[in-house]
């Protein structure tokens, strides 16, 4: 080995302490922000879902209600029964 090589390993040897916690450091703070996200999304459709049942209950009451006066239809019918009957 170089001297090069023989000083870069005995400093990281050194800071080998600092290092490994500084991994840790990194590692915990990427599943903590990974956490966040997936409780965001997860929160997201929660909400989208909610949302949406609560207003197809809203939209079936609003449905709007048709009258139809079927009295020619019906006397048309009639008229054809009593032709049929003679």
């Amino acid at each position: 080995m170089s001297q090069a090589k023989v000083d870069r390993y005995k400093q990281e040897k050194k800071n080998r302490d600092k290092i490994i916690k500084k991994e840790k450091r990194q590692l915990a703070a990427m599943k903590a922000g990974v956490s966040v996200v997936a409780i965001a999304l997860v929160a997201w459709v929660g909400v989208s879902v909610y949302h949406g049942l609560q207003s197809e209950d809203t939209t079936t009451a609003e449905k709007p209600s048709y009258t139809v006066n079927t009295s020619s239809l019906d006397e048309f019918i009639t008229g054809l029964n009593t032709d049929d009957a003679e």
